[in-house]
């Protein structure tokens, strides 16, 4: 008996709902195209066969309600990684690192080693296995954490809430969230708090690979270190963030002269080594701890918290 044939996929002219306002175009094509590897929808935007209003548009774009996207043929379920779910060890890291979860927000304390989303040859990241585990909710990330930096982050159950922290996240540079990380830099800090202000412009370098560096033509950032401790002549140090740049700490820091511990990119290898032999240290030594802010209008606060992994604190102890 002869098959039916499953129709091509055609061009739709999709118009954004009122409650999109505000959604990056990236995001918003990942919804409506369920299953496509984010590498796929910013290869179909950087090619202009996705159209905002008739004209071609960059992947962070911000939508507004009533914008028409152009969004191309696209046979999505050829593109659902072969039927395959994630990996069943990453369901369960993924939900036993679960630290808070109401009707509107859900946060992890993820794992070091787990992108935040996949794409650039990853199968799975968070979104995707939190996805899996709750498939009646619609999750979004509400924003990321690098691969190798352990710690909170957060989804949106509820789209109003994501339209809502992302604008505190944005807004007088993050102002209205207040987030606090721990790390452990090389060398020795000296005391009091160190406020670095230093634009960060992203670069390229061959094979795609994202390098940032302090810039005049950068983005405004700012963090501020404070030391906590001293341990085996390094410092154990909060850092708050004002703004949330790509790899913004890790920059800033070596920036000081006192690159983070286990940072392959931006360390001092010299410095890593050594803390490798001595404390363990096999990884970047960097976690996101709490985000504090507050929604409805400031009507109902939150406070988030991710305690310190458990490998991190192990090196803590051998120093």
């Amino acid at each position: 008996m002869t098959q039916p044939e499953v129709p091509s996929p055609s061009v739709r002219l999709v118009r954004v709902p009122a409650d999109r306002a505000g959604q990056r175009l990236d995001n918003f094509l990942l919804g409506q195209l369920k299953g496509a590897p984010r590498g796929l929808i910013y290869k179909l935007v950087r090619s202009g066969q996705v159209r905002v209003n008739g004209g071609r548009a960059k992947a962070e774009r911000r939508l507004e309600a009533d914008d028409e996207v152009r969004i191309p043929p696209v046979r999505v379920e050829s593109l659902q990684n072969d039927g395959r779910l994630p990996p069943k060890g990453l369901l369960t890291a993924l939900e036993a690192a679960i630290v808070f979860e109401d009707a509107r927000l859900l946060a992890i304390d993820k794992p070091s080693g787990v992108a935040s989303h996949g794409g650039s040859g990853i199968a799975f990241g968070a979104i995707e296995g939190l996805r899996a585990l709750r498939p009646r909710d619609s999750l979004e990330l509400v924003h990321r954490l690098d691969r190798d930096t352990s710690g909170l982050l957060i989804l949106a159950k509820k789209r109003s809430a994501m339209t809502e922290l992302q604008r505190l996240l944005r807004e007088d540079h993050g102002a209205g969230v207040h987030k606090r990380y721990l790390a452990l830099l090389t060398g020795r800090l000296p005391d009091g708090m160190l406020r670095v202000e230093a634009p960060l412009l992203v670069g390229l370098r061959q094979g795609g690979e994202r390098h940032v560096q302090v810039s005049p033509s950068g983005k405004p950032s700012l963090s501020e270190f404070r030391v906590l401790e001293r341990r085996g002549g390094q410092s154990y140090c909060e850092v708050r963030i004002a703004t949330g740049r790509t790899h913004q700490i890790r920059v800033h820091a070596r920036h000081l002269g006192h690159p983070v511990a286990g940072d392959d990119k931006y360390g001092d290898p010299d410095a890593n080594l050594r803390l490798r032999e001595k404390a363990g240290l096999r990884r970047l030594f960097l976690h996101a701890s709490s985000m504090e802010f507050a929604l409805d209008d400031g009507r109902t606060p939150y406070l988030l918290n991710a305690p310190l992994a458990p490998d991190l604190v192990s090196v803590l102890n051998a120093l």
